[in-house]
């Protein structure tokens, strides 16, 4: 039986998965497992989680290694992919209906079309330096005092939101500050700070052409404070245009890059006929 592995080097965490290859029917997933990266080495990160995910997959060999992002020069690997075509692949896997997906990585985030077979057919991106990642939240959250995990809850018990209006996450920190400074409740500035960075995604995904459910990926897929607030922001624009869009997500989200390559992995071991395999205990 086909094995196949893929691995997704973000810029604050290494994702890694071990699949059967899908030979016929739908393929599973053995193992997967994420790890954030800190002050750590990035090598040192990908070794333990390539350590883990085979001690959870109990597997003997892969045959194809797949990575993607900024994981190209991980030295075991067989080949690598684009991120654009990973999230694509792997957002398909995760929910079939979608036709965009939204990632929402540390540094920025990026909105992708794609067809119903993962080709992609259009992207846009923000900067790095844009209030619409994951690490400025996260730096926000920590400045609030609260955990990554509380706040959507928070959010979503917001009365009157205090948005966020600098794109550039150094000024939108000061407004967070004077926000504190004035006495605004913590589930307001967050709910704020969704509407922003859901009006920023919004722009993204309308700029592209694509019908379909929007599907979200990366370390901020399980916010429901963003999925909410950018439910209701496309839904407004909806009002206006009527082109309706869906904003759909998975509990693996956050692996959908890792996915997206093990799958692409498994077609690119196919195509060249089996070959060397690449991993042995």
């Amino acid at each position: 039986m086909c094995t196949t592995a893929g691995i997704d080097v973000g810029s604050g965490a290494v994702k890694g998965v071990i699949m059967r290859c899908p030979e016929q029917g739908e393929s599973q997933i053995l193992a997967k497992v994420s790890a954030r990266i800190r002050r750590r080495e990035v090598a040192q990160v990908v070794d333990e989680v390539w350590t883990t995910a085979i001690a959870e997959a109990g597997v003997e060999r892969v045959h194809y290694v797949a990575t993607t992002g900024e994981g190209e020069d991980i030295p075991f690997a067989t080949g690598h992919f684009y991120g654009m075509t990973t999230h694509a692949r792997g957002a398909l896997y995760l929910e079939p209906r979608a036709r965009a997906v939204l990632d929402v990585g540390a540094l920025h985030s990026r909105a992708v079309a794609m067809d119903h077979r993962g080709k992609v057919l259009g992207y846009k991106m923000t900067s790095q330096c844009a209030s619409g990642s994951g690490q400025f939240l996260e730096n926000i959250a920590r400045y609030l005092g609260v955990s990554q995990a509380e706040v959507g809850a928070l959010s979503l018990e917001a009365k009157a939101p205090e948005k966020v209006s600098s794109i550039c996450a150094v000024l939108a920190e000061t407004d967070v500050i004077n926000m504190v400074s004035r006495g605004i409740p913590t589930e307001d500035i967050l709910r704020g700070i969704h509407e922003s960075m859901a009006g920023r995604f919004a722009r993204l995904l309308r700029s592209l052409d694509f019908d379909g459910a929007v599907f979200v990926s990366g370390g901020l897929s399980s916010d429901e404070g963003l999925l909410g607030a950018l439910r209701d922001e496309l839904d407004k624009a909806a009002a206006k245009s009527g082109r309706k869009l869906e904003v759909t997500t998975h509990r693996l989200g956050i692996f959908a890059g890792a996915l997206g390559a093990a799958l692409w992995g498994a077609f690119r071991h196919r195509k060249i006929g089996g070959g060397e395999v690449a991993w042995t205990a």
